[in-house]
């Protein structure tokens, strides 16, 4: 496996390591996750998505914020995500496929963001991306970048799941649906890249450790182009969703996962 520069040889990632092995993913990573969702309107969503896309039941935004540590391919470093989702189907030639959109995804370390790119397809960009805070009850999680925060997101009054909630939440995961697209090199405007790529939704049951729901709250803050020069069109598209509704709160405990080997391609 190849990426750029490649005349030093084979690159090292999550799906290759040295002298091409493959990492087990076993005993780690070990993953937190926070995730608010929200009701919006069908209007305002179906303008973020790409060809073919098209929303399935109730338009609901999940924000997801990620704390990742311990990761076998980084020598036990680790990194933060945030992630935003919404329920489609793709209308594709050969078949359609429901699961969840992932319209971006904010990493605050470079080598996942290119990996899972190129890769992948997944939409990443880089964000500045703090650890949580936590105080009275209230996990407090935000997003930024260069020091302007973006993104606040609160989960709050959380109940544990029981042992029969958890396994029933494990097997009942979405797949990720991702529009990978890669721009051609002086022939602005046009791309040598342009498909659907899909995670198949994975079996959480062998790394879930814990889950908790409850309620919170998640706000994207309106920025100006010289607050956020590349981003500010992303960010405005997303604070401009109507909140009608928010949902509950979900905190998930990850220990182990995949290399996401299986991502293919959709037609």
């Amino acid at each position: 496996m190849y990426r750029m520069p490649t005349h030093f040889g084979p690159s090292l990632g999550p799906r290759q390591g040295v002298d091409g092995n493959r990492y087990a993913n076993t005993g780690s990573p070990n993953k937190t996750m926070y995730s608010v969702r929200f009701r919006t309107t069908a209007d305002a969503l179906d303008k973020l998505l790409p060809p073919r896309f098209e929303l399935v039941g109730e338009p609901v935004v999940t924000v997801t914020a990620s704390y990742i540590t311990n990761i076998e391919w980084l020598a036990g470093r680790g990194y933060n995500t945030l992630g935003v989702t919404c329920p489609v189907v793709f209308r594709g030639e050969r078949a359609n496929t429901a699961g969840a959109f992932l319209m971006v995804l904010w990493e605050n370390l470079t080598d996942p963001i290119i990996t899972g790119r190129e890769e992948l397809g997944y939409p990443k960009i880089y964000g500045e991306l703090p650890e949580p805070r936590h105080f009275n009850d209230t996990t407090h999680c935000s997003a930024g970048w260069l020091g302007h925060q973006f993104m606040s997101m609160t989960v709050r009054e959380q109940t544990k799941l029981d042992d029969e909630e958890m396994a029933d939440l494990a097997m009942k995961q979405q797949g990720l649906l991702l529009y990978k697209y890669m721009p051609r090199t002086h022939d602005w405007g046009r791309h040598d890249v342009e498909y659907v790529t899909f995670t198949p939704p994975p079996d959480l049951s062998p790394y879930l450790k814990g889950a908790w729901t409850g309620e919170g709250s998640v706000s994207f803050h309106k920025s100006t182009w010289e607050e956020l020069p590349t981003l500010f069109n992303i960010v405005n598209a997303l604070a401009s969703l109507p909140v009608l509704e928010t949902r509950s709160s979900m905190t998930l405990m990850t220990v182990g996962g995949t290399d996401y080997s299986s991502q293919r391609i959709l037609k």
